[in-house]
């Protein structure tokens, strides 16, 4: 009878305990997925933080690479360029700039003018986003300031910096990269393809550099009567290389960090980008050797930059032979760059910055459209995906030469865009900041 009873109670348990343990299943792994979730977000916050510390850092590596390119009388000028570059470009930025290039009214015509407007601003994903936006607007602002080295007026070049980050780097940015966060660009519903910001970032730079220097017009004593070019040599050459490795450790953040996600993809988008580094430091050295009979250390220095300048539109879809041939190219074009806009265009550019970040940045988004694994020329993808990036190119030049023409000029007519020939000889150390960079070890020059 026990036994029984036993069995009936049994039973009832296994009868009623069934759906509960059915119901909760779907509740445990329901509850697991959340978990997964939210840590991933984490992972992806944690990760695009660490990058846009790293691309931060970068901004050292502009401001060495830029002082010891130029001389030591104007190294203080240089060193505060770069500072108010990220310091007046994350205000800017912050307050307008974020908002048309991502809100959801963002754009030319947009209405998202003050802060986070038209951004949800309590979301953690928002203000992680926002700190790696700025510290890739304040690279494209910086890239100017080595083309326009050593006869530029302070106050006018911080005019320029505001500007940039407030309406021509936004404005470009939206349209090819407005979808990342809750916009849309034209560009990018076209097809258009750049992954960490060839054309974006480096190219809108590297033409704002070369309007700069056009209105600018040359050093004294760059070009003699003949108009043939003078070398005017920069004061440290191992300041230049150390900002170089420095730029190219933050590269680490810049191009991988564009995946916004912690995931295997980080790893061989940072292969891809080290190998185009490589291959542009030693095709450069080479180019260099074969033409000037000796291995030039600036132009080997440049072509390592030429190579990270150019994988960066397409280092998450090509081959690591792919990203060799990229920077190959990109250590031979930025040579031929800088002989070209140096001996033909009669352009003063004291860095070669419109050589490395315009002319590359433009051979990196045309690149895209070769090598691309899945839509690229060399692939079977017809021209299809290269007309796109050579409209979006296109495009770049037109919106950042155009304005930067404007721009210039009109600063340069209103409070002034070049010192006088006074305070360019003597340095624009004294002349602008009122000190030397090396007191007590410094000998002024008249070149």
């Amino acid at each position: 009878m026990r036994k029984t009873r036993l069995y009936l109670i049994l039973l009832m348990l296994t009868i009623f305990a069934a759906p509960a343990a059915v119901i909760a299943a779907p509740a445990e792994s329901s509850s697991i997925d959340t978990v997964k979730e939210e840590l991933q977000t984490n992972i992806n916050i944690v990760w695009t933080c660490i990058a846009a510390f790293l691309v931060f850092f970068m901004q050292a590596g502009f401001a060495m690479v830029e002082t010891g390119f130029t001389r030591a009388k104007n190294a203080v000028n240089i060193l505060m360029k770069n500072l108010m570059d990220f310091s007046v470009g994350t205000i800017a930025f912050f307050l307008i700039g974020f908002g048309l290039m991502f809100g959801k009214t963002n754009g030319l015509f947009g209405t998202t003018l003050f802060g986070l407007s038209g951004v949800e601003p309590g979301a953690d994903w928002n203000w992680t986003f926002l700190i790696f936006q700025t510290v890739f607007a304040a690279t494209a602002a910086t890239i100017v300031s080595g083309a326009m080295a050593e006869r530029t007026k302070f106050a006018g070049y911080l005019v320029y910096s505001f500007f940039i980050t407030l309406f021509i780097y936004p404005i470009f940015g939206s349209w090819a990269w407005g979808s990342l966060l809750d916009g849309g660009g034209w560009l990018e519903n076209l097809g258009f393809m750049d992954f960490a910001g060839s054309t974006v970032v480096h190219s809108i730079g590297g033409w704002l550099a070369l309007a700069g220097a056009i209105v600018l017009g040359p050093r004294i004593g760059k070009y003699g009567p003949d108009r043939k070019p003078k070398a005017i040599l920069g004061h440290n050459i191992p300041l230049a290389a150390l900002g170089v490795f420095i730029l190219w450790f933050g590269w680490f953040g810049f191009n991988p960090g564009s995946t916004t996600v912690g995931d295997g993809s980080i790893g061989y988008i940072a292969v891809t980008t080290n190998l185009s580094a490589a291959a542009g430091a030693i095709v450069a050295m080479c180019v260099s050797w074969v033409i000037m009979k000796k291995p030039d250390a600036s132009m080997a220095l440049n072509g390592a930059l030429a190579g990270l300048v150019s994988i960066t539109a397409p280092c998450d879809g090509v081959t690591p032979a792919g990203a060799i041939l990229i920077g190959v190219v990109g250590g031979a074009l930025v040579v031929f760059a800088v002989m070209f806009i140096d001996r033909v265009l009669k352009v003063d550019d004291p860095v070669g910055a419109v050589s490395v970040h315009g002319v590359c940045g433009l051979w990196g988004t045309l690149a895209t459209g070769l090598f691309n694994m899945e839509s690229g020329l060399f692939y079977g993808g017809g021209l299809k995906q290269l007309s796109v990036q050579a409209l979006g190119a296109g495009a770049a030049f037109v919106w950042a030469f155009g304005l930067g023409l404007i721009l210039f000029y009109t600063i340069s007519k209103t409070i002034g865009l070049r010192v006088t020939p006074e305070e360019e000889m003597k340095g624009l150390d004294i002349g602008e900041h009122g000190m030397e960079a090396y007191s007590g070890f410094q000998i002024f020059t008249t070149t």
